[in-house]
């Protein structure tokens, strides 16, 4: 009896396990184009930036009432996830997947170099393994980053601030995008002849605590485009309020969320421009035709109501 059930659930398993890839690779057999998602976590920036792509693929022609089917998953942050939701595009068997943040487009090049992989909302695809050189991707993958002008935004910070001796920085140490960015302003900051103090933050509930005891030794504080800090932004324009302290952030969402302003990018464009890419791979171009873009443009932008606490006026910086 003990063989004889041994055998059943073998059995079971075995028609689950083939069953369901042969259920995959069904519905990639429908006529429609089939794109997965994996974005890591919910955040304003990287939500815009899914967002436009979608919205751009529609413009050309792939419509999810029509022709495209969308196979979207979010990790919430959690490594486990990334794995395992990874896994789950593999085996729908995509047509092209896209990977939103740096450790998206990681999970899934470490379990899938067939599938076409594109991503967006990454700073540095080199340094994160993604790719040798933007002008020859090696490794099945593409894309688009948010590379920010860090030295534009510190430009900007020193004449909107111009009293200011002492830049805060604030960062997530665990995002490599984070860290990049960090010792750009660094080594901006310190060649202006400016002090320098950073704290770091792991999760959104280290951020309170970390944000106001930096304000008290700061005259301003710069953030990277950072996925903790950007879920808590809310709470930093909070803190950059009560504590006087101002803030300038990398990326526009981030400025409407708590900066002050920015020289930065939109995302929803940035997803855009992604879709532009997916366009061409779909239509049969290959990823080592594609070299890694960089965004369209940046531009100016404010939040402004913190723009009256700090007594800054758009209009003398062109906006």
């Amino acid at each position: 009896m003990r063989k004889r059930t041994l055998f059943i659930l073998l059995g079971l398993l075995l028609v689950l396990v083939f069953g369901t890839d042969y259920y995959s690779k069904q519905q990639t057999d429908d006529g429609k184009v089939h794109v997965g998602i994996l974005q890591l976590m919910d955040q304003s920036a990287l939500d815009q930036a899914r967002k436009g792509f979608i919205a751009e693929l529609k413009k050309e022609g792939y419509s999810q009432d029509k022709n495209l089917v969308i196979d979207y998953v979010n990790a919430q942050g959690d490594q486990a996830n990334l794995r395992a939701m990874s896994e789950r595009l593999i085996n729908h068997h995509n047509d092209l997947n896209l990977a939103i943040a740096t450790p998206a487009a990681q999970a899934l090049l470490a379990v899938d170099q067939k599938t076409p992989l594109l991503f967006t909302a990454i700073t540095d695809p080199v340094d994160a393994g993604l790719v040798k050189s933007f002008a020859h991707p090696d490794k099945n993958v593409t894309g688009v980053t948010d590379s920010v002008p860090v030295s534009e935004q510190i430009a900007l910070l020193q004449k909107m601030f111009p009293q200011a001796k002492t830049v805060g920085l604030l960062y997530n140490a665990a995002e490599p995008n984070s860290v990049i960015q960090i010792k750009e302003a660094q080594k901006v900051l310190k060649s202006a002849g400016l002090k320098v103090v950073a704290r770091t933050v792991a999760t959104t509930n280290d951020v309170e605590q970390a944000a106001t005891s930096l304000a008290r030794q700061v005259d301003v504080m710069y953030l990277p485009a950072d996925n903790v800090l950007t879920a808590a932004m809310a709470l930093m324009g909070k803190v950059s309020e009560k504590t006087k302290t101002p803030v300038i952030p990398a990326t526009t969402p981030m400025v409407q969320l708590g900066g002050v302003a920015t020289q930065g990018i939109n995302y929803y464009q940035l997803g855009q421009q992604t879709a532009q890419m997916a366009v061409k791979i779909l239509k049969g171009k290959q990823i080592s035709q594609l070299p890694v873009e960089k965004p369209a443009k940046s531009f100016l932008s404010f939040n402004k109501k913190l723009a009256a606490v700090f007594k800054i006026d758009p209009a003398k910086f062109g906006k």
